[in-house]
């Protein structure tokens, strides 16, 4: 028997290990156009500390360089109990606010890989993504990086297509892309959009290599038992805050927040 098992030659995926990937710059990543102006037509407020409507997202980022200050935290998902709360909102304004921190350098990676929002935030199709990179038809993440004319911040968008998304995001790609944010040596913070938390497991799988993640609420819609099966089931993992979005007379109260769609029977159509 240990001859005969000897004989078996081993294919070239299992004898050759995934090389190393690293982090795009922001000078090898794409630039595309972008104005203030046409940040704000899109409802992204984070990049102009001036506008009141930036203020919460300035709060937030005081928190994230707080935690990254005294806990080392540098890796962070953005995730919410339910559709049509505002995640990918507040995920690409406080990328935005973070981007401004002087000696920073922010990356928003958009890792809902059948429901993808960062790039149409933008404004930008998607020829290559996320999905493209953990299935293999890409070769390496400097391909994928956008940023937007005049600002400090690297995206890694993703499509809008079926997926196997939780066998890609539990796969050796998605393990090798985490592993290159930990090995950026430049001050930097990493954003992870990341699926609704009982939409599947993906947000399960995603934030136990994290270092953390942000649960965000919408006032009047996301329920109590939401918020705390949503935490219990994300309980591997540390909670670094609960945004609540759209909060009728709090700093949230704007509703610029764009929606996933009307509930979880229409999610991955």
């Amino acid at each position: 028997m240990t001859d005969m098992l000897k004989a078996i030659p081993m294919s070239t995926s299992q004898a050759t290990p995934l090389a190393a990937e690293t982090m795009p710059t922001l000078d090898q990543s794409t630039e595309f156009g972008w104005s203030s102006a046409e940040a704000k037509q899109r409802g992204i407020y984070g990049f102009d500390s001036r506008d009141v409507r930036s203020r919460p997202f300035n709060m937030l980022r005081s928190r994230l360089l707080k935690l990254n200050r005294h806990k080392g935290w540098r890796l962070f998902g953005i995730v919410s109990a339910t559709p049509a709360v505002g995640k990918s909102f507040c995920a690409t304004n406080l990328a935005a606010a973070l981007s401004r921190t002087p000696g920073l350098d922010t990356y928003l990676v958009d890792l809902d890989l059948r429901r993808g929002s960062i790039a149409h935030n933008f404004g930008q199709p998607v020829e290559a993504g996320m999905r493209h990179y953990l299935e293999g038809e890409v070769e390496s993440l400097r391909s994928l990086a956008w940023h937007p004319q005049g600002e400090r911040l690297v995206i890694l968008p993703t499509d809008r297509a079926p997926a196997h998304s939780a066998e890609l995001l539990a796969s050796e790609r998605m393990d090798r892309t985490v592993a290159a944010m930990r090995a950026c040596t430049a001050p930097s913070l990493f954003l992870c959009d990341l699926p609704p938390v009982f939409a599947n497991d993906d947000a399960t799988i995603v934030t136990t290599k994290l270092d953390a993640f942000i649960l965000v609420v919408e006032e009047g819609r996301t329920t109590k038992k939401q918020v705390k099966d949503a935490l219990h089931v994300l309980d591997q993992a540390p909670c670094a805050g609960v945004v609540l979005n759209r909060f009728d007379g709090g700093l949230l109260a704007d509703s610029y927040g764009y929606g996933y769609g009307a509930g979880y029977a229409d999610y991955y159509k």
